[in-house]
């Protein structure tokens, strides 16, 4: 039997999300919501760059999608620049009784302890007035961060350090809200982007390093964050536009949880808009960009994750890691019982139902 499911946000993320639920059996697109104008009335197909048409066209805002009553809701809207509203939209679905799961907002990852306490019991009074699920994920906050080294500790006999890592280059990186706004490259370097404001780096990583933490048992005493700005030399020409020189072309940032005085969690970024740039930082071990988890203990574990697509690059093969993760855990989120869901306590998703041989 086919799962109903609408989609909210055609970016990078939900345009990739959006191919697999048009082309993936196991569902049945019932609603497509978009927030630009020039979307509207577009085809699913067309807006997930297939050559099929659907018959399901884009429409504004969430009232049309939850009228069309999914079993599930897939939530991929910008949530870095606006995690109220992202938070609001979740809700609403939650209280009409449809399950989501998606890539915003961020904070409901592992919220206990990250968000206040009256924003998470909004949340769960939605789940159980609809009798609903919601599990947010993607690859970084995500299956990078939790997954990956949740399957490496499970083998550790101790362990001093989990620590997680993307390492990539983003000059194909075609996001401009994340490029300009939310990381500030192009900005001068006494002018970071949101991302690099005292406590935004703690906001938006929190959840995974609660999450890791919780995951092997013990408490943080404290986050803390630091980073590394690094000027274009000359002129660099990205998907987002000209990073002009002298102004951030690299940076490298680090969100450590602290368990007496020691950093026992920490996540690592380290992003060039050029892979020259900075070449004293790690590099990835693939061109253009990786994951890796790195494990502290006995045994210690330096794996490395380079996920690539016949579809893109190393830029949208990391997007189609989230994606993908986020569609395949439709099916166990509908089944799983009301409230807030996280890796920890959701099954593991095995990609059961995706075989299907090349043509």
């Amino acid at each position: 039997m086919t799962i109903r499911v609408a989609l909210v946000g055609t970016g990078n993320c939900g345009r990739i999300a959006l191919t697999q639920l048009i082309e993936d059996p196991r569902f049945e697109l019932t609603a497509v919501g978009v927030s630009t104008e020039d979307k509207l009335g577009t085809d699913a197909g067309e807006l997930a760059g297939l050559d099929v048409r659907t018959g399901i066209v884009a429409t504004a805002g969430m009232d049309q999608v939850l009228a069309t009553a999914p079993d599930c809701l897939v939530y991929c809207a910008m949530g870095d620049t606006r995690p109220v509203e992202a938070t609001r939209d979740v809700t609403a679905a939650l209280a009409a009784g449809i399950n989501v799961v998606g890539s915003a907002p961020g904070g409901l990852q592992f919220p206990w302890t990250v968000l206040p306490d009256k924003a998470i019991r909004r949340v769960e009074d939605a789940t159980l007035q609809g009798n609903s699920t919601v599990f947010i994920t993607g690859v970084d906050p995500g299956f990078a961060t939790d997954l990956m080294p949740f399957a490496l500790a499970g083998t550790c006999q101790r362990i001093e350090q989990i620590r997680t890592m993307e390492i990539a280059d983003y000059a194909t990186y075609d996001g401009e809200v994340v490029m300009k706004i939310v990381m500030g490259f192009g900005n001068p370097l006494d002018q970071p982007g949101m991302l690099l404001l005292p406590g935004v780096l703690s906001a938006a990583w929190g959840t995974a390093l609660k999450m890791l933490a919780a995951g092997i048992g013990v408490e943080l005493d404290e986050i803390t964050e630091s980073y590394e700005l690094e000027p274009a030399p000359e002129d660099i020409e990205t998907a987002c536009g000209v990073i002009a020189a002298g102004t951030v072309a690299a940076m490298r940032f680090e969100i450590s949880g602290m368990v007496d005085g020691r950093a026992a969690v920490v996540v690592e970024h380290i992003t060039r808009v050029r892979e020259d740039l900075r070449p004293d930082w790690a590099q990835p071990a693939q061109p253009g960009g990786s994951y890796r988890v790195e494990i502290t203990g006995e045994p210690s574990y330096a794996v490395d994750i380079c996920p690539t697509s016949s579809r893109g690059d190393h830029n949208y093969a990391a997007i189609l890691v989230a994606a993908g993760r986020i569609v395949n855990a439709i099916p166990d989120v509908v089944a799983a019982a009301p409230g807030i869901r996280t890796t920890l306590d959701m099954p593991l998703v095995t990609g059961k139902g995706v075989y299907r041989p090349a043509p």
